[in-house]
């Protein structure tokens, strides 16, 4: 049985996380749980939040006492906490599927040193169909990159703190790669007033933040007679949270290293 711990399960992605574990048909099960100091539910029976039944695992502040509880941390957090946790993973030798975004490249860093340790999946999402968007935009990007205008749309609920999305970004860099550009030099964050024709090797990123919407992406590659778009649509988080358990039980045997979806679903050449 593999005994995972979930990071800020009281929040909206926690619950979920926990919800899709005890779903899982998978040998896999909660068996730790942290959430704020301040929250109400420390404390308190994390399954009741999350399933409206008794779990037995009560939610903590710290997993600093909880190390020999669990061999998976999942986190969803913020860039802070996620490091915490990454530091206790280590001294501990725990696995981890990090999915928290808006990370300083100081903090990538330290999650590479520390992928030399213990063995983490770090994804900008854990989406199944979002990973399959990503080998297609590879395809897309060969095939019409050099001819075509890009750009990258993405929208969130009101919530969430970073944008572009680490999801937009990421497709940004797929594709980048692909036509041999550096994302950090052909990337426009929004357009305003009269500016110059457009750079056809510019990739354009435009955001919104609105509402509940869990989570739409597009890119569009458009031609002066054509346009091919490629979309991505989440309607509940349901399925970044099913991806991450799948991540959990794939690299609890795995060794130290940085690993990404692709390599959970075997969609790395």
């Amino acid at each position: 049985m593999i005994e995972v711990a979930i990071a800020g399960a009281a929040g909206r992605m926690g619950r979920t996380l926990v919800e899709a574990v005890e779903a899982s048909s998978a040998p896999i099960k909660v068996s730790a749980a942290s959430v704020l100091l301040e929250d109400p539910m420390l404390g308190a029976d994390i399954g009741h939040l999350a399933l409206g039944r008794s779990l037995g695992v009560v939610a903590e502040a710290s997993f600093e006492n909880k190390l020999d509880a669990f061999d998976v941390l999942i986190d969803f957090t913020s860039p802070e906490a996620t490091l915490q946790h990454l530091a206790l993973c280590c001294q501990a030798g725990k696995a981890m599927v990090i999915g928290t975004t808006g990370f300083t490249p100081e903090n990538l860093a330290a999650i590479d040193d520390a992928a030399k340790k213990i063995p983490i999946v770090m994804a900008p999402n854990f989406s199944v169909g979002v990973n399959l968007c990503l080998q297609l935009l590879r395809k897309a990007a060969a095939v019409l990159g050099e001819d075509v205008d890009i750009e990258i749309s993405e929208a969130h609920h009101r919530f969430k703190k970073d944008a572009p999305s680490g999801t937009a970004l990421k497709m940004g860099e797929v594709i980048a790669e692909t036509l041999g550009r550096d994302l950090k030099e052909v990337a426009v964050y929004g357009r305003e007033g009269a500016e110059p024709e457009r750079d056809r090797k510019t990739i354009g990123f435009a955001t919104v933040r609105a509402g509940d919407i869990v989570g739409d992406h597009t890119v569009t590659f458009a031609s002066l007679g054509e346009r091919v778009e490629i979309t991505h649509k989440a309607s509940s988080r349901m399925t970044f949270a099913s991806g991450a358990v799948r991540a959990a039980e794939w690299v609890s045997s795995k060794p130290a290293g940085l690993y990404s979806m692709q390599d959970v679903l075997g969609l790395v050449d």
